[in-house]
């Protein structure tokens, strides 16, 4: 258990100097990739999963558009490669046991994503709680999330009502029991 924690952590330490080699959506893919998530370019219908099938070809050509973190090991530490990702328009995190309450608040923090992210689901990451769903208010261009089997939400009704008071226009679908 130990072993795997500090692997974990190895992966999700941000190379600043990789950003700048590359660019951020290119840096970006690798931790993603490294993680276990699935990232979708723009203009493209098929997920990436293969780290090793990264596209090649001018830097910047590729702009991350979707992200699909089911069953990776992405967690906080990683989330400065989010960054400089200007195109995101949607987030799945599914089975993400590192990502917890900050996480989402470094989300929501994000600059870009606070201009670019349209449609964010949480399902079953267990160490997300109230605070933290709470803090995506920040995306004030969300107009989809879905929340479903979030068992460290515990005042539902409050987290909604401040939710939708904070983003009238956003779609918001719950499984939460």
């Amino acid at each position: 258990r130990h072993f795997w924690g500090w692997l974990n952590a190895v992966f999700n330490k941000v190379d600043y100097e990789r950003i700048q080699a590359v660019g951020p959506d290119r840096a970006a893919s690798e931790w993603l990739l490294r993680c276990g998530a699935l990232v979708r370019y723009q203009g493209s219908e098929k997920w990436q999963q293969d780290y090793n099938g990264l596209p090649t070809g001018p830097l910047g050509k590729y702009k991350i558009e979707a992200i699909n973190a089911t069953d990776s090991c992405i967690m906080y530490r990683g989330f400065d490669y989010l960054d400089g990702l200007e195109h995101v328009t949607e987030i799945k995190l599914q089975k993400c046991i590192y990502i917890q309450d900050e996480c989402l608040q470094r989300l929501s923090e994000t600059k870009n994503l606070q201009k670019s992210l349209l449609q964010l689901k949480i399902i079953s990451c267990g160490n997300v709680t109230d605070k933290g769903i709470i803090a995506l208010h920040k995306l004030t261009n969300l107009e989809y999330l879905y929340l479903s089997d979030l068992p460290g939400i515990r005042q539902k009704e409050t987290t909604v009502r401040v939710l939708q008071q904070a983003l009238p226009n956003m779609e918001l679908e719950l499984d939460l029991e």
